[in-house]
């Protein structure tokens, strides 16, 4: 097991990040993505996902394994749930969706943070992975370990983003990532149709983050992407999805197979 948070460890001193974005609760993807050893962390896809407990703690070996953190992307109704049990298991950042206001975000915060007079909190002494499965830890070096997990928060809703500042301001949170998809869907318009709005919506997002001394974190399709973001001041990147690369990958070398046999008269 990690006896630190890597995640943490590269924000609290101003390092900058790289991830990918995984689908697969099968390890060796993860250990895949370790190999390459190009990536800091992964992000588990739990809210598009199926998955079990089990996965939660093979996912969080084959990152360790590779000296890779881990992040856990939940639902938003199941929040509390799923991110204990996924932290419990060793994952060490959470991401959550679908947040609108300041006091969402302070709810979600005080129960993934520990239950002590330090933290006042409202999580327990969760008894699994990251200590051990025993209980022979010192409660005060279990809430010092427990509350350096990293809170993250979709900013995708209009709601959302029109509370930026009020969001940014809360205590404990660690980071934002700004959502194009649910942004335009709840603002009532085709993303593709006004793509100014939403860059408008997500530097106002990245401005706000900023401001409050907020890590912010761009998420891309490609890694010509990254001078865009790195003018906006950002210096934390999540590339891509586990399918989407798949689908991309398989329909360009598709193409070009179909091509090269039609141009032969084989097809």
């Amino acid at each position: 097991m990690m006896t630190e948070n890597k995640l943490r460890y590269m924000l609290d001193h101003g390092m900058s990040t790289v991830a990918t974005r995984l689908q697969s609760s099968w390890p060796t993807v993860t250990e895949t993505v370790g190999i390459t050893g190009e990536y800091d962390y992964v992000e588990f896809l739990a809210e598009y996902a199926p998955y079990g407990q089990y996965d939660f703690e093979n996912i969080a070996r084959a990152a360790e394994v590779h000296g890779m953190g881990t992040m856990i992307k939940v639902d938003y109704q199941n929040r509390y749930y799923v991110a204990q049990k996924a932290v419990a298991s060793g994952f060490q950042a959470v991401l959550f969706t679908d947040h609108r206001t300041a006091e969402d975000v302070e709810k979600t915060i005080h129960m993934i943070t520990p239950e002590c007079p330090e933290f006042e909190g409202g999580m327990g002494f969760v008894n699994r992975r990251w200590v051990g499965n025993t209980c022979s830890m010192r409660q005060e070096d279990y809430a010092r370990m427990a509350s350096s997990t990293v809170k993250a928060f979709m900013i995708e809703k209009k709601e959302a983003v029109d509370n930026i500042d009020e969001i940014c301001s809360v205590p404990g949170l660690d980071m934002v990532q700004f959502g194009p998809n649910d942004f335009a869907l709840s603002s009532g318009f085709n993303m593709a149709d006004d793509m100014e709005r939403v860059r408008e919506a997500e530097r106002k997002v990245f401005e706000a983050a900023k401001k409050h001394g907020v890590h912010a974190r761009a998420e891309m399709n490609s890694a010509a992407d990254m001078e865009y973001y790195l003018g906006l001041g950002i210096r934390h990147f999540n590339m891509g999805m586990e399918l989407r690369i798949l689908r991309n990958y398989l329909k360009q070398q598709g193409e070009e197979m179909n091509q090269i046999l039609r141009k032969a008269g084989l097809k």
